[in-house]
């Protein structure tokens, strides 16, 4: 007796037979309504869009566009990341921006970038953390929601010189 059940979180990919679960936390987590084209990028984004599970329970995601740029270089564009508040605070959105980090380096990608809501302290905070700055001020970027404004907040990750 004591020492409770050891805490399993774990991370699952985004398929068409789990799609409804990353609509439904999206309908709780966010003040938008996301069209077919961030389900259909965020599917086509492969291993960048991810389920968190808690002890086997869906509580929160991430998913990410791809974006190829003028000149041909890759970039992340994180389209959402929630973790459902009952689960907050355990490290399951680090898990997830960190996966999205380690891959992003793996495959020589120098740049991830989101927009963040100008009032939204707690995830501009967190992303902090995690060596991401505001790059950017959009006025009236979100039509639906005040404050309308955002911030772009980027990270550029070090390019390894070898590829291997």
């Amino acid at each position: 007796m004591g020492a409770g059940r050891a805490v399993s979180i774990s991370l699952d990919g985004v398929r068409d037979k789990n799609l409804m679960q990353l609509k439904k936390l999206n309908s709780v987590l966010f003040p938008v309504r996301y069209n077919d084209k961030y389900y259909a990028d965020a599917l086509a984004s492969g291993e960048f869009t991810k389920l968190a599970y808690y002890n086997d329970i869906c509580v929160g995601s991430i998913a990410c566009r791809l974006e190829k740029k003028e000149t041909g270089v890759v970039r992340v564009y994180i389209m959402t990341l929630g973790v459902l508040a009952p689960y907050r605070g355990l490290g399951i959105g680090t898990k997830l921006l960190n996966h999205v980090l380690e891959l992003s380096q793996k495959q020589n990608i120098g740049e991830i970038y989101l927009h963040v809501q100008t009032n939204n302290e707690d995830a501009i905070s967190f992303y902090k953390k995690f060596g991401f700055e505001i790059t950017e001020t959009i006025k009236n970027y979100y039509t639906n929601i005040t404050p309308p404004d955002c911030y772009v907040v980027t990270k550029y990750i070090p390019q390894s010189q070898s590829k291997k």
